[in-house]
């Protein structure tokens, strides 16, 4: 399983971009759980907590193709280092406003701007790979170790700025998160060598989005976002209706230790499956893996069966990004990959809200079915639309 990703990072400068990537998007597990810790703490108030938090993440859910945009219209370096200042600054304006209790509206705003100033950080590293490897099969393994990343940052994230928030001072996770962004976005915005050179925009230039596969693809993660951001709270509440909901963080972490296992097995492999037949698989595996949680009582069943449930995230994710950078043009990539960051963030935010009121009104393990729902949604939608996800007979990097 490692032999594949021997010799993937040789090349020069390429350690350096995926260290800066790594460090610079911690922040995309802490902010969400650290304003909630920091603002409830200060407040006494979840649902203020929960209410700035979520606007935050629908402002970065908006704001991230646009951004993406600038991007490849005017390339990396130029981009990140503004927008990761205004961001750092918006992120302490934010914590200001808590600590010194200023009126309600002033979390709202920052929030706003933490959101609209926050870069996909993962699209830009993934546009470099592609940059690097675009044509080989080495393509299909460096985004399936991106994968692999995105899902050990979700794994030590929430626990370490849980930690920092609750055991040092409820200031300290945002503010590691706050260093991370800003030293790991200025360091990757400081390597021009490995940067995607910016591609001539042809026809006016346009939007994935309006790309029907690309449209497509959003509406799929749409749903699957759903099933990450109900998952997570479902579980917690879980946990809580089983008296161990210190144990939520391990269930949550099986969850995501099952996508990096196959992440890891994945990107290992040499396919001869389309890329549209693994995505379609894919999916389906996700939903057959959610299918028993609403039957399981027991805690520490439940964490078997949510490592099981997680082996399909990976693969759904790999696929999508190698689906997208075969459907876009060269120079929308990093926006197109942007609205596939975006369709999850509107997907998460809707799970999280839909999960809590059917947690409150059925209970956790009902709530689970909404979960099933999302991923047999984004499952049918990928099957009825398959057709716009063929592509062409020209070599591709994942196709192997």
């Amino acid at each position: 399983m490692v032999g594949p990703y021997r010799g993937l990072f040789d090349g020069p400068g390429v350690k350096g971009f995926v260290l800066a990537g790594f460090v610079g998007r911690m922040p995309m597990s802490m902010l969400g759980i650290g304003i909630v810790l920091l603002v409830s703490g200060l407040t006494e108030s979840y649902a203020t907590a929960g209410a700035v938090a979520a606007t935050t993440n629908l402002s970065f859910a908006v704001a991230a193709p646009m951004s993406g945009r600038l991007v490849d219209r005017f390339g990396q370096t130029r981009v990140i280092a503004p927008f990761a200042s205004l961001n750092a600054l918006a992120l302490a304006a934010l914590m200001l406003s808590a600590g010194l209790r200023l009126p309600e509206w002033t979390l709202y705003a920052a929030a706003l701007l933490v959101g609209a100033t926050s870069l996909s950080l993962g699209s830009m590293v993934r546009a470099r790979w592609s940059a690097l490897h675009g044509g080989s099969p080495r393509l299909h393994t460096a985004f399936a170790f991106e994968s692999v990343v995105d899902e050990v940052i979700f794994v030590t994230g929430p626990a370490l700025v849980t930690v920092l928030a609750t055991e040092i001072n409820p200031f300290a996770g945002l503010a590691v998160a706050l260093v991370c962004m800003l030293g790991g976005s200025l360091a990757l915005a400081g390597q021009r060598s490995t940067q995607p050179p910016v591609q001539p925009v042809r026809g006016g230039g346009g939007t994935p989005i309006l790309i029907p596969g690309v449209a497509l693809l959003a509406c799929v993660y749409l749903g699957l976002g759903a099933v990450f951001g109900s998952v997570d709270l479902i579980t917690v509440a879980f946990a809580e209706e089983h008296g161990v909901k210190g144990a939520a963080g391990f269930l949550l972490a099986a969850f995501a230790g099952g996508s990096m296992v196959s992440g890891l097995w994945f990107g290992s492999r040499h396919w001869r499956i389309s890329l549209r037949g693994r995505f379609l698989r894919a999916l389906a595996v996700f939903v057959a893996g959610l299918t028993p949680l609403t039957f399981i009582g027991a805690p520490w069943v439940m964490a078997g069966f949510l490592f099981l449930a997680g082996l399909a995230i990976s693969p759904t994710l790999i696929t999508g990004f190698s689906l997208t950078e075969r459907l876009v043009p060269p120079s929308l990539l990093t926006e197109g990959m942007a609205w596939i960051s975006t369709s999850i963030g509107f997907g998460v935010a809707l799970g999280a809200w839909a999960g809590g009121r059917l947690t409150e009104s059925v209970g956790a393990s009902d709530a689970y079915l909404f979960a099933l729902a999302a991923a047999l949604f984004a499952a049918l939608v990928g099957a009825a639309g398959s057709g716009l996800l063929r592509l062409p007979e020209a070599a591709s990097p994942a196709e192997s």
